[in-house]
């Protein structure tokens, strides 16, 4: 199964944790816990971080409520949870439609 599976799966049942960082950058951008989740269940991976540490992350892409949202996802095998690192409203002069960057 891929990160992005793994992660709608974590979603589906719960097991989430937004870090502070997240948290914060959610009000900034008022984008809701709802629409955070329905982009990423809607969504794709348009950048993969394999690397990171101490778990593989990705950038996702998707949208909800017509908005367009980027939020980077973490997953831990060992605990099955997804992590959300950080969300933000992409801005359309750093990306072609909102998925490559320039």
């Amino acid at each position: 199964m891929d990160i992005l599976n793994k992660i709608k799966s974590a979603i589906i049942k719960g097991n989430i944790n937004i870090t502070d960082h997240a948290d914060t950058r959610i009000v900034e951008w008022d984008i809701s816990d709802d629409e955070l989740y329905d982009s990423v269940l809607n969504g794709q991976v348009i950048e993969e971080y394999t690397d990171d540490k101490p778990f593989p992350s990705c950038l996702i892409y998707g949208m909800s409520n017509n908005k367009y949202i980027h939020s980077v996802w973490a997953y831990s095998e060992e605990q099955d949870i997804a992590v959300v690192i950080t969300v933000y409203i992409p801005d359309k002069n750093k990306w072609i439609d909102y998925k490559i960057r320039k």
